[in-house]
């Protein structure tokens, strides 16, 4: 009687018990996961003429996982810190499988040997005070989307937050009385308040003045009256970010430390402006 085939069964328990029941991930680590799996099956379906019902453990060796990272980097054009994440997926689940199934230890440990590709870290860009101004001064306050931008991008620039935490905010989440701060479950899933200055308490309080939502609506909507749509599904506004580059919306996040380190260097006081 033929054995049957692990890999798939594997498969499944490392999402529905390892990953979702016992480490509790992310939606997001989930669905990255997922998107290496998507791309490692279709691949082996091209390159080994195997369905992925039929793939099976050995068919994932060394080899064969070299060469899919090399196919995403050169024919997918994946960065070297993309290749990675994927790699990460993969030694992930190999360590499952070493666990529950020791039978294949010597192809999990094979595969656990492949070292992370090294890559040239780019120095991080911050906006100087002229740039944050030209920044600031782009969208047009005599309409409604740009008075929503320009809080949007006032918020960012002076928390540090990431564009995901932005996009996910609820009025709820803004205080403006005493201690003005802005609440968000951050990266990690670790909620943590940031403190808000005097200019942005000012334009929030009007924005949030002319939103005039529930507690449970986000802050930035895409539309002065959300749909019942927008309503069920929490859509917030990213026209902003649409128009700004990934890349100056990290320089838009580093940018808020940069006077605390400058106060420090010159020996003052580092605690936010009230």
């Amino acid at each position: 009687m033929k054995a049957a085939n692990p890999f798939p069964a594997l498969l499944e328990s490392f999402f529905m018990d390892r990953l979702m029941r016992q480490r509790q991930a992310s939606p997001h680590t989930i669905a990255s996961y997922r998107d290496t799996f998507r791309l490692l099956i279709q691949y082996a379906q091209q390159r080994l003429r195997k369905a992925p019902s039929q793939l099976t453990l050995p068919d994932l060796d060394t080899a064969f996982v070299g060469t899919f990272l090399d196919h995403l980097e050169q024919k997918r054009d994946n960065s070297a810190r993309s290749r990675n994440v994927r790699l990460a997926a993969i030694h992930s689940f190999f360590r499952y499988v070493a666990l529950h199934a020791p039978e294949y230890s010597a192809v999990a440990q094979r595969v656990l040997a492949m070292p992370s590709k090294r890559y040239v870290r780019r120095p991080i860009c911050f906006l100087t005070p002229v740039e944050i101004d030209a920044l600031l001064a782009v969208p047009d306050l005599n309409a409604w989307n740009g008075r929503r931008d320009r809080a949007l991008l006032l918020l960012a620039v002076q928390t540090g937050l990431r564009a995901a935490e932005v996009i996910g905010l609820r009025c709820e989440n803004i205080v403006l009385g005493a201690g003005a701060h802005v609440q968000c479950l951050g990266k990690g899933r670790k909620t943590r308040c940031t403190p808000l200055r005097r200019e942005t308490v000012a334009v929030l309080r009007g924005w949030l003045r002319e939103r005039h939502g529930q507690p449970s609506d986000p802050v930035f909507p895409t539309t002065p009256r959300p749909t019942a749509r927008s309503r069920r599904t929490g859509i917030p506004a990213q026209q902003a970010f649409d128009r700004c580059s990934s890349s100056l919306l990290h320089a838009g996040q580093k940018t808020c430390h940069i006077p605390f380190l400058e106060a420090f260097a010159r020996d003052e006081p580092t605690s936010p402006r009230r």
